[in-house]
């Protein structure tokens, strides 16, 4: 059941994350994708500096915090291939 919600709280944040970048993100398909990598990535980015969320609220905005790194990580690569 956690692996639904982890799935769920990342697609949501991906989501999030696409309206909150400038351009929209990559389209709401991978924008889902990088919510659910970006969950992972914000789960890790917050250990670094001490912070443990808990909750579903802290679980969508860790997983908000690292899908907007992980698309404005991605974005740069992007722009280079152009």
């Amino acid at each position: 059941m956690d692996f639904i919600w982890f799935i769920l709280i990342g697609a949501l944040a991906g989501f999030i994350a696409g309206k909150l970048m400038r351009g929209g993100g990559f389209g709401l398909i991978i924008n889902l994708l990088l919510g659910i990598i970006g969950g992972i990535l914000g789960g890790w980015v917050f250990s670094l500096f001490g912070f443990a969320a808990t909750g579903i609220i802290g679980s969508l905005v860790t997983s908000v915090v690292g899908a907007v790194i992980f698309l404005w990580i991605a974005s740069l690569f992007s722009h280079r291939s152009k």
